[in-house]
């Protein structure tokens, strides 16, 4: 079965906020014009402003959507959350993707000056570097 939904995991309260929200958004925005269905934890931060709950609140919640999602796309950045959730994506025996281009590529979708145009059409700092 092809990988459609996308778990994007990254840092949250390691650095600036609002980069950190902004950078899993840019991110979904390409893996949805390349056909996925991109899953952002980090846009509880919006839900959190209006009606805030405990952190763990928020945490409880992302574990469950992992059962959901078909794989994680894990950002670089330091990060505990994000890491509980990989390991929780190997426990369940989804896969596991550490760049935007290892994901792309492995999913067969990785045109290189496509997304190169997408990631600066949006002047955002990610890396679409093959490491």
């Amino acid at each position: 079965m092809p990988i459609k939904t996308v778990y994007i995991a990254s840092p949250y309260t390691k650095g600036d906020v609002a980069i950190n929200v902004r950078t899993p958004i840019l991110v979904a925005d390409i893996l949805r014009e390349a056909g996925y269905l991109p899953y952002l934890p980090l846009m509880s931060h919006f839900w959190h402003m209006i009606s805030p709950h405990p952190y763990e609140y928020w945490t409880a919640m992302d574990m469950e959507w992992l059962y959901v999602c078909d794989c994680i796309l894990r950002l670089p950045g330091e990060s505990k959350g994000a890491d509980a959730e990989v390991k929780r994506m190997i426990e369940l025996g989804k896969p596991v993707f550490y760049s935007l281009y290892q994901f792309l590529k492995d999913e067969n979708k990785w045109k290189q000056a496509t997304v190169a145009y997408l990631i600066e059409k949006r002047d955002c700092n990610i890396s679409i570097s093959k490491g």
